[in-house]
């Protein structure tokens, strides 16, 4: 499979993305070539990934003599505490506004490391290395950054675009089924909000995708769930008003995620299938998604198998604390809960045009409890 590259376009900053197998070992060339005053390099790696993956990048970026901070990623480490850590360090270490920190790892790292690259010294090179089909197909490219709080996920952050993307296809291959199935979310929430050509091909290919991990499919995917994300983000960077169709799912998700404290019980991806559901029933609920769509998705998630009943995930006492986190979501601009909904496959309702109060959201979650 040849390199492939795109480049995504915003009002701040134009970079490019390139995609194909083991080009993780071009990493050193493409730093030369697109950010010839780099002098040193730091790199934030998730603890947990294969020592080959590591390896490679290390290999290629030996010239720098790299910095190497190796961390235990979970949705807890995401903070304040870890990015001061790492930020003393890199200060300690002179790192200047020339110098490059790369993120190898998933969304969190990628977050994480990109909210450090942008505080230190106000801002430093950044290039994102996603290592999961979630990061690879989202989190790595639109230049959100964030570390979570107790009051709620991803409430601290800045918007800071990377310099390039690297997108080794070839990482995605030591992901456990539970990790495909969670970044296939993002790539179905990409296809809903707005291209139902794109859903229906996710029809007939999304097994190839989740469970045979074609290739060729799997490329096809994550360049056109980039592209999709790159067209909102070109017209809105900073989610003053479209890009917030990107949250589709992720208000519920939030709450659900928060709610579970960050475990391993409910990762990201699968807190997004289940909200982007619980929403779509919603907006049939409102009259606003006809019963045929709502019914084509719902086929879609069973003929994958993707988790979609709340009640599997949670029971009926959690409901109020779900409500608690969702009331704390950071697109909420008065004392109502925003969302975004479907109207049909592929179009959603615009930003801030749907609000509800607490109760009526806590009264349609308690419905899949009668």
């Amino acid at each position: 499979m040849k390199k492939t590259k795109i480049i995504i376009k915003t009002p701040s900053k134009s970079y490019p993305v390139y995609f194909g197998n083991n080009i993780i070992s071009l990493t050193g060339t493409l730093i030369k070539k697109n950010l010839p005053g780099v002098k040193k390099v730091c790199v934030i790696s998730d603890k947990k990934l294969p020592s080959s993956i590591f390896f490679k990048l290390i290999k290629s970026i030996k010239k720098f003599n790299p910095k190497v901070y190796k961390i235990n990623v979970n949705e807890k480490n995401k903070n304040l505490n870890t990015a001061s850590k790492i930020i003393q360090e890199l200060l300690k270490n002179n790192f200047n506004r020339s110098d490059c920190v790369i993120a190898l790892g998933g969304g969190v790292i990628g977050d994480l490391s990109a909210f450090i690259s942008n505080l230190t010294k106000r801002g430093l090179k950044f290039i994102n290395i996603p290592t999961t089909l979630l990061s690879q197909a989202d989190a790595a490219i639109g230049g959100k950054t964030g570390v979570n709080s107790m009051e709620g996920k991803n409430l601290i952050g800045t918007f800071y675009q990377p310099d390039f993307v690297l997108t080794d296809l070839l990482t995605l291959r030591s992901l456990p089924h539970e990790q495909f199935v969670c970044g296939y979310g993002e790539i179905l929430k990409h296809s809903l909000i707005l291209d139902k050509k794109f859903f229906l091909w996710l029809c007939k290919n999304g097994k190839k995708i989740i469970n045979s991990r074609d290739g060729n499919t799997l490329k096809k995917a994550i360049i056109k769930s980039c592209k999709i994300k790159s067209k909102i983000i070109n017209k809105d960077e900073k989610e003053k008003n479209l890009r917030m169709i990107l949250n589709f799912g992720h208000t519920f998700a939030h709450g659900f995620e928060a709610t579970k404290n960050y475990s391993k019980k409910l990762n990201h991806g699968k807190a997004v299938l289940i909200g982007m559901m619980v929403a779509s029933e919603l907006s049939f609920e409102k009259k606003l998604l006809p019963l045929k769509d709502l019914s084509l998705l719902k086929k879609h998630y069973s003929d994958l198998n993707l988790p979609m009943n709340i009640k599997e995930s949670f029971n009926k006492k959690e409901v109020n604390k779900i409500i608690y986190f969702m009331k704390k979501d950071k697109k909420n601009l008065n004392k109502k809960i925003n969302l975004i909904l479907l109207k049909k496959i592929g179009k959603t309702t615009m930003p801030s045009t749907f609000s509800t109060n607490h109760n009526e959201i806590k009264k349609f979650l308690l419905k899949y409890y009668n």
